[in-house]
C-alpha cells in the first residue's frame, strides 16, 4: 500500500509490467491456472442456482393455489356423485362470488380442488440448490486457499530476491538513490503486489463470468425482463460515476495535502531546537494551522463522497429490483411469465450490479499491481557489481599494510573523472591522514582502496598484490573501517560492539572499552554490556562514536 501522503502511481508500461510480474509467477502457473478454473466453477455453479430456485418457486406457488383446471370443472360438472346444489355452489366460486370461499365448498368438491404440494418435486430441488452452493462456496474457498498460498510464496521470493540483488549492487547505486526508497520497494511496493493480486486476481476472473453469464442467463430466461433489469442498473451506475467524477479532484488534494503536512511536520520535529532557539513557534504553529485547515476541508468533501459510495450501491441495486418487480408483475399478471421467473431476475440483478462495481476495482488494484512491479523490477533489474576474478587471497596474518596507488584514474561519471593521476605509497607501520576541503575525493579515495567503486585505470596494491585480483570481502577482512556517521542496531552493548564476530569475551570487550574510554558510560548502565540500545536511543553521538571505535577495535583487522 502506498504510505499517506503519497500519490497513487500509475504504471509507465502497464503491459509490460504486468508481462513481467506473469512470467515471474511461472513456477505457479498451474496451480494459478487450477485456481482460474476452481473461480470460474464457482460462478458458473452460482450463475445455475436463480432458474432452479425459479422452479422451486413455481412449485410452492402451484402447490398453495386451487387446483381449478379445465380437467378439475369437467370433472365435478359430470360426476354422477355431487349433487346438482354443490355444482351449482361451485360454479357460483368460480364465477367469483365473493360470499363463497373455498373452505365453503362441499368436502366432495374440495377433495377435487384442494391444493396439492408436490412435495417430492420440492424436496428434490431444495437438495439440488443445497449442493449447488455448497459446492460454488467450496470450489472459491480452495481457490482462494490456493491464491492465497501463491501470493504469499511470491512476495517471499521478491523479498529474498532483493535483498539478495542489495548484496551484488555497486555502492553508486545507493549514492544516487534514497535508502527510503530502496526499503519502500522491499516493504510497500511488494506487499502490493501480493495483496492486490490476492484480492483482485480470481475475484476478477469470477466477477467478469458472473457478469456475461447473468447477462446471458436473464435473457435466456426473458429477454424483456432483461432489458429492464440491464437498462434500470445502468441508469443508476451512470448517476454514481457522474457523482464520482467530479469528486476525484477531492481525493487528489487530500492525498497531496496530507503528504505536505506530513513533510513539514517531519521537518519541524526534525528541527525542534533550531525553532526554540530561534523563537520561530508562532511562525511555525500558523503555517501548521494552514496546511491542517486544508487537509481538514479535502479530507471533509473527499470522506463525504466516499461514505455516499454504499448507499449509492444500494441505490443502484434496489432501482433494478424496483424496475424487476413493475415489469414482473405485468407480465405475471398478463400470464406471459410466472411468479418464479421474478425471484430469479431478483438475484440476477444481484448478480449484474456487484460484479460491475468488484471489476471497477479490480482494474484499479491492476494498475497498482502494475507500478508496484514496475518498480520492483526495476530495482531487480539494475546492474550489477561484475563478477570478480580472484586469483590472490591475502590472509590477515600475512598482510603487512604496504598500499600502494599508481596512477588512480576514476569518475563516478564516465564523462565527468575527477581523479586523473592520483600516486601514493603508504608504508606499513605508518600514520598517514588524508585532509582537505569538502569535496577533495578523501571519501573517494577510501572508498577506491575498500573496492566499493571500480577505477577506470591505473592500480591499487596492497602488499604489492592487486586489487583487481582480490576479492571484495578478502578486502574488508584487511581493514577496520570507523565511519563519521555511527549506526547501532536493536541489541545489546555487546552485541553492538562485537558484531558479526564470534569468540569475543567480555574481557576483551571490555579492554576494548577501556581504551577507547567509554567503559565508565556503561558501567552507569543498569544491565552493564548487556544494556539494551539502538540508534535512536537517548546517547549522545561522542558515546556512539566511542561505541563504534570499540566495536572496530573488536575486528582487529592489520
Amino acid at each position: 500500500m502506498p504510505r499517506p501522503g503519497s500519490k497513487i502511481e500509475k504504471s509507465k508500461d502497464f503491459k509490460g509490467s504486468i508481462k513481467k510480474i506473469i512470467n515471474s509467477l511461472s513456477k505457479w502457473h498451474i496451480v494459478m491456472i487450477l485456481s482460474i478454473i476452481l473461480a470460474t466453477g464457482s460462478a458458473v455453479i452460482y450463475l445455475i442456482a436463480p432458474n432452479k430456485l425459479s422452479d422451486l418457486t413455481n412449485y410452492i406457488t402451484d402447490g398453495l393455489k386451487p387446483n381449478i383446471s379445465e380437467k378439475t370443472i369437467m370433472r365435478i360438472n359430470n360426476s354422477i356423485d355431487i349433487s346438482n346444489e354443490d355444482k351449482i355452489m361451485f360454479n357460483k366460486f368460480l364465477a367469483g362470488d365473493e360470499s363463497i370461499k373455498i373452505d365453503d365448498l362441499p368436502s366432495d368438491v374440495y377433495e377435487i380442488i384442494k391444493p396439492n404440494m408436490n412435495m417430492d418435486a420440492i424436496k428434490n430441488i431444495s437438495l439440488l440448490l443445497a449442493i449447488l452452493y455448497v459446492l460454488s462456496s467450496l470450489f472459491s474457498y480452495i481457490g482462494q486457499l490456493i491464491l492465497a498460498k501463491v501470493t504469499n510464496n511470491y512476495g517471499k521470493m521478491l523479498r529474498g530476491s532483493i535483498n539478495n540483488k542489495i548484496e551484488r549492487l555497486p555502492l553508486k547505486y545507493f549514492d544516487k538513490h534514497e535508502m527510503g526508497d530502496v526499503l519502500s520497494r522491499v516493504t510497500n511496493d511488494v506487499d502490493t503486489l501480493s495483496i492486490n493480486l490476492n484480492q483482485s486476481f480470481s475475484g476478477l476472473v469470477s466477477n467478469i463470468v458472473l457478469l456475461i453469464g447473468s447477462i446471458i442467463m436473464m435473457f435466456y430466461t426473458n429477454p424483456l425482463m432483461a432489458i429492464t433489469a440491464i437498462v434500470s442498473s445502468i441508469i443508476g451506475f451512470m448517476f454514481m460515476f457522474l457523482i464520482l467524477g467530479k469528486s476525484q479532484k477531492y481525493f487528489v488534494a487530500k492525498q497531496e495535502q496530507l503528504g505536505d503536512l506530513n513533510g513539514y511536520i517531519e521537518e519541524m520535529y526534525s528541527g525542534h531546537n533550531v525553532i526554540t532557539t530561534y523563537n520561530a513557534v508562532n511562525e511555525v504553529n500558523d503555517e501548521f494551522d494552514r496546511l491542517n485547515n486544508k487537509l481538514y476541508k479535502s479530507s471533509k468533501m473527499s470522506q463525504f463522497l466516499s461514505g455516499i459510495m454504499p448507499p449509492m450501491m444500494g441505490f443502484v441495486g434496489n432501482l433494478g429490483y424496483v424496475a424487476v418487480c413493475v415489469v414482473g408483475a405485468i407480465l405475471c399478471i398478463k400470464g406471459r411469465i410466472d411468479f418464479g421467473v421474478i425471484v430469479a431476475f431478483m438475484v440476477y440483478v444481484r448478480m449484474f450490479t456487484n460484479p460491475l462495481s468488484q471489476i471497477a476495482q479490480g482494474t484499479s488494484a491492476l494498475q497498482s499491481i502494475a507500478a508496484a512491479g514496475e518498480r520492483v523490477f526495476e530495482f531487480l533489474d539494475e546492474k550489477e557489481m561484475p563478477v570478480e576474478k580472484v586469483n590472490h587471497i591475502l590472509k590477515n596474518n600475512e598482510a603487512k599494510g604496504e598500499i600502494t596507488f599508481e596512477h588512480v584514474r576514476f569518475g563516478y561519471d564516465k564523462d565527468k573523472t575527477i581523479i586523473k593521476d592520483f600516486n601514493a605509497s603508504i608504508k606499513p607501520g605508518s600514520k598517514v591522514a588524508i585532509v582537505g576541503p569538502t569535496g577533495a575525493g578523501k571519501t573517494t579515495m577510501v572508498n577506491l582502496l575498500m573496492k566499493f567503486y571500480d577505477i577506470d585505470s591505473g592500480d591499487i596494491k596492497i602488499d604489492g598484490i592487486s586489487t583487481k585480483d582480490l576479492s571484495r570481502e578478502n578486502i574488508h577482512d584487511l581493514f577496520c573501517m570507523v565511519l563519521q556517521d555511527t549506526w547501532l542496531f536493536d541489541g545489546t552493548i555487546k552485541e553492538n560492539i562485537k558484531f558479526n564476530r564470534e569468540n569475543v569475551t567480555d574481557e576483551e570487550i571490555w579492554e576494548a572499552c577501556r581504551v577507547v574510554g567509554v567503559d565508565h558510560f556503561i558501567k552507569t548502565l543498569p544491565n552493564g554490556l548487556d544494556a539494551s540500545v539502538n540508534d535512536n536511543d537517548t546517547i549522545s553521538s561522542g558515546q556512539k562514536q566511542l561505541l563504534t571505535i570499540a566495536r572496530g577495535m573488536i575486528e582487529d583487522a592489520p
